[in-house]
């Protein structure tokens, strides 16, 4: 006789669990994590940042069960595989990060690393995101730009193709009365808001 237990499918959400696998030194379970959310090491070039900010839905409360993964270039544009190629070394540079939402008590997410260098002529510094959440069939994934680069995001040719009125959504903020420097950046995920995501 068939067995009648039941089984995940491809098409059921990927539900809260990817915090217990994906990272859970951060949410106290007693595995080590493969990426966590510090993204350069203290010895790593460049000016060192933090990123600070929240998952909202359509009216405005914070999702305590999403996932914010960054991959990025280092202070001198440079991916991490691309430093492999040449044989150069930055101590503690991952260029990738992850960071949950669910263990902090205002359902924040905090990933500590340095700000990005401009990966070729005519491009914006920026960091990539993928977001991962309840009720999301499939990741979503967008970009930020930082908001105090004006020249460099006016001439950015991604940010030309995001409709005017909607380029705000992807520029973080920094926040000149926190201790070191701080960015501040939330993903909406509806509303007038809603954070411009990208296909890949």
């Amino acid at each position: 006789m068939a067995s009648t237990r039941r089984r995940q499918t491809p098409s059921q959400t990927i539900g809260p669990f990817f915090a217990y696998g994906l990272t859970p030194e951060q949410y106290g379970y007693p595995f080590k994590s493969l990426v966590t959310s510090d993204v350069a090491g203290e010895l790593t070039e460049g000016q060192r940042i933090r990123l600070i900010g929240q998952v909202l839905d359509g009216k405005g409360e914070p999702i305590n069960d999403a996932m914010v993964e960054i991959w990025q270039a280092d202070a001198k544009g440079r991916f991490p595989w691309e430093r492999r190629l040449d044989n150069s070394r930055d101590p503690g540079f991952t260029g990738f990060g992850r960071c949950g939402t669910g263990a902090d008590p205002d359902a924040r997410f905090m990933i500590d690393t340095i700000k990005p260098g401009v990966i070729a002529d005519g491009l914006a510094p920026y960091l990539n995101v993928v977001l991962t959440m309840r009720g999301l069939l499939n990741h979503l994934f967008t970009r930020i730009y930082f908001g105090d680069e004006t020249a460099a995001n006016a001439d950015d040719p991604v940010l030309k193709k995001v409709p005017a009125e909607r380029r705000a959504t992807l520029l973080a903020h920094r926040d000149p009365t926190a201790a070191g420097i701080v960015y501040r950046f939330d993903i909406h995920m509806q509303g007038p808001n809603e954070t411009v995501f990208f296909d890949m």
